[in-house]
């Protein structure tokens, strides 16, 4: 029986599947604009199983699949993470984090 999968997966997902005697795997490297469509569709996956998660941990590993998934889209882009974080300081220091909760419902002018 083979199951389709179609998915990016994790690069040592295949050695994972053989080594545990979990069948044989069938996998290709993919580059160029495919890789970032899937890494972009993994990170929808991930987003809806953080989404869907049941409890603190659970959600907190399902962030932590995501964060891989960033760190493989800047890869692709000839970024680093301390790129993103450069860019994510600038815009805590200009506009603030998330800290406090803030709900903006309304402005009027």
């Amino acid at each position: 029986m083979t199951t389709q999968y179609n998915k990016l997966v994790r690069d040592r997902i295949p050695e994972y599947i053989t080594a545990n005697n979990k069948g044989q795997p069938k996998h290709r490297t993919i580059r160029g604009d495919e890789r970032l469509a899937a890494l972009n569709n993994k990170l929808g996956e991930e987003l809806a199983e953080y989404l869907d998660a049941n409890s603190t941990d659970e959600s907190i590993e399902e962030l932590a699949d995501m964060v891989e998934v960033i760190h493989g889209i800047l890869h692709h882009n000839g970024k680093t993470f301390a790129d993103l974080e450069q860019i994510r300081l600038t815009k805590k220091r200009e506009r603030g984090g998330f800290e406090h909760g803030i709900f903006l419902e309304s402005v009027t002018t």
